[in-house]
């Protein structure tokens, strides 16, 4: 971290505004060199204040009218000098700006070297430096809200009390052991015993948000099944607010599965569109079938379109049973604008969620969406403590079971030393969590999913 970074921070596409970031030791000198503000330059500016000027290309003409501010090290992302350009959005001033920068000392800065370096220079721990990626990806507001709250810290505070209520048990464990003459008190077999089980609890409920928070990042795969001609790529096109799929009065239409990340409310659905579910002579049309039952195969949810105007047949009841295999499935009883010739009663007997609905018109469409946010509420786990992502869920369950033997050992009537062997274990696997004890290695491949200016 020795040198000067600098990176295009918006997207390089035609824009109203355009960010350059730069961060390192020569941050400054590298702003005065490209930056030319009406008066004092940048360098007897102070902080934080905007501040108009030309924006010059390397060969120091000027190539935009612009902003700029500067971030003076600590009290900045990084914790180094950090500086802003802002530009009008062209492709071109924003390459042209960052040759200058390149020119005047700084390099490309890496995909998600800003944040790696505020992580390195601590400004943030490894939890919350994920949430920044988390909090780009968001697809829904509650998944921003809580990339944002762990951003904060909130899932950071809690970690961290499970940390420091362990490491206060081992560090005395040792400073008795090594210190033999000093009047240090021993630890108590209760006071262990209370630490470790409540270190216990504590990770178990932890572990138990990772389904949950892995809903709200990344989706719920779902899948769309009925009988050909029932609605279903129709219910899909509603329910995405454009026509995706090739919706026409001839069944069997849709022969591929169609996947779409559909927004409903709190939750994301990743939601797959499916061939009808019958027997034909069609070879393109089995093979259609056949990728549709794998996706039921994979899927969390089913929505089972039922077309309403026509008597249940044995198409439906072999969509029925294909639904019946997926964990939860929501009835979407479609063409509700159309005379019903459906027995909704024997429906509601076979199924918990029945919903009518008319894709055509959206009649009913957010009563399903009230009706699916129920079936996957995010609990009482208050926002940005729940685990996002399978490594912090790995770090959480091998730390879970090295406390889990620390007190089985403890139990067992072990020796301290025993014990305090796996209260370490659990210690390192909450390092690799935050980030305070973690490969050099494992940190470069986290910040390479980061976008480049991030």
């Amino acid at each position: 971290m020795h040198d000067t970074i600098a990176a295009i921070a918006t997207a390089r596409a035609p824009s109203a505004i355009g960010i350059l970031r730069l961060t390192g030791p020569e941050t400054v000198s590298v702003l005065d060199r490209v930056f030319r503000p009406k008066g004092r330059p940048m360098s007897a500016r102070n902080d934080r204040v905007m501040v108009l000027g030309d924006v010059l290309d390397k060969s120091g003409r000027s190539v935009d009218s612009g902003l700029a501010v500067l971030f003076r090290g600590p009290n900045s992302y990084t914790g180094e000098d950090c500086a802003e350009i802002h530009c009008h959005g062209s492709p071109v001033v924003l390459q042209e700006v960052l040759l200058s920068l390149f020119a005047a000392g700084a390099r490309q800065a890496k995909g998600g070297e800003f944040t790696q370096r505020a992580f390195l220079n601590g400004r943030m721990d490894l939890i919350q430096a994920e949430s920044v990626v988390d909090l780009i990806d968001a697809e829904t507001a509650e998944a921003a809200r809580h990339a944002v709250a762990q951003l904060s810290g909130a899932l950071s505070r809690g970690v961290e009390e499970i940390y420091d209520a362990l490491m206060d048990i081992t560090s005395r464990f040792y400073a008795v052991v090594d210190y033999p003459d000093e009047d240090i008190e021993e630890l108590q077999r209760e006071t262990m015993v209370a630490t470790l089980a409540s270190a216990e609890g504590k990770l178990k409920d932890l572990l138990a948000t990772f389904d949950r928070g892995r809903i709200l990042k990344q989706g719920l795969p779902a899948v769309i099944l009925g009988k050909p001609n029932a609605g279903k790529s129709s219910l899909l096109n509603a329910l995405l607010g454009y026509d995706r799929a090739i919706v026409t009065d001839v069944a069997g239409t849709t022969r591929d599965t169609v996947e779409e990340k559909v927004p409903l409310g709190r939750v994301l659905l990743r939601l797959c569109d499916t061939a009808g579910i019958r027997q034909s002579g069609d070879v393109v049309e089995q093979l259609g079938v056949e990728r549709s039952r794998r996706a039921a195969q994979n899927a969390q949810l089913a929505l089972l379109v039922i077309d309403a105007s026509r008597p249940l047949s044995g198409e439906d009841e072999e969509a029925m049973a294909l639904a019946e295999s997926v964990p939860q499935v929501v009835v979407a009883l479609n063409k509700t604008d159309l005379p019903c010739a459906v027995d909704e009663a024997a429906l509601c007997s076979r199924f918990a969620r029945v919903v009518s609905v008319c894709a055509k018109t959206g009649e009913g469409l957010a009563q399903l969406t009230e009706t699916i946010e129920a079936l996957y509420p995010l609990g009482d786990v208050p926002r940005g403590e729940l685990l996002t992502n399978a490594r912090q869920a790995d770090a959480v369950g091998r730390a879970l079971q090295s406390v889990s033997a620390a007190r089985e050992a403890l139990d067992l009537g072990m020796t301290p030393d025993v014990v305090l062997t796996d209260a370490e274990a659990a210690l390192e696997a909450l390092g690799e969590l935050n980030g305070k004890s973690i490969r050099e290695d494992l940190v470069a491949t986290i910040f390479s999913r980061f976008c480049v200016g991030k």
